[in-house]
């Protein structure tokens, strides 16, 4: 699969490093002289291209024609708006993914301005919030292909199965990826011998039946 991302900022470039790390082909288009040279250090070089995202021109030598998955996350909502748009009726993209960074501009990412998901953050810090009050069920923040995946979180428990495991020694489901760990004031990107530990807030990307094994390893038995 082939996903073009518009915008190199810390969420392009962490999404382009998981999807690397997974067997993605990525190109990242980027036109900001300091993030190019953040992106360069990063990431394959072949990986980064230098360019406006919002050109026509650009998005064809970036290969946007033969890309399966858009996803413009740049730091203005014009541009993302712009882009998805254009990759969707110009260019036809079958998944078109936009970030939204004003929640007023919320209503403008639909799936008739070519986006098929919005990704509000200041819906997901609200709900991260609300996550902090819910005595550590697991919360979902994100659904994708109409409800099949999601993206949850939860707390690791205190005696739960996967406390002090490392995530490879896991049976984790094969349709339940771990995107990220947040522990304390840090955000770790999870590998093989990552040790989770109790209070470890969890991310991650499930379909329906998966979630549930995740959320027995992360509960203390007989809750």
């Amino acid at each position: 699969m082939r996903v073009l991302i518009v915008g190199g900022g810390k969420v392009g470039s962490h999404l382009a490093l998981l999807l690397l790390a997974d067997g993605y082909e990525v190109c990242v288009v980027e036109n900001r002289p300091t993030v190019l040279a953040r992106l360069y250090r990063e990431l394959p070089t072949e990986v980064v291209m230098d360019g406006d995202g919002t050109r026509l021109s650009v998005l064809e030598q970036a290969g946007i024609r033969s890309s399966d998955v858009l996803v413009a996350v740049t730091g203005d909502d014009e541009t993302n708006l712009a882009v998805a748009m254009m990759g969707r009726f110009i260019f036809h993209v079958p998944r078109i993914i936009a970030r939204v960074n004003n929640p007023r501009n919320a209503w403008l990412f639909t799936p008739e301005a070519g986006v098929d998901v919005a990704l509000n953050q200041s819906d997901l810090l609200a709900k991260l919030i609300a996550e902090e009050m819910s005595l550590g069920d697991m919360m979902t923040l994100v659904r994708l292909r109409r409800g099949e995946l999601a993206i949850v979180t939860e707390k690791l428990e205190p005696g739960a199965p996967a406390e002090s495991q490392r995530i490879a020694d896991l049976p984790i489901p094969s349709d339940c990826l771990v995107m990220a760990v947040v522990r304390g004031e840090e955000i770790q990107v999870p590998r093989g011998d990552t040790v989770l530990q109790a209070g470890d807030e969890v991310l991650a990307l499930v379909r329906r039946e998966a979630g549930k094994a995740l959320n027995a390893l992360l509960r203390a038995p007989g809750r």
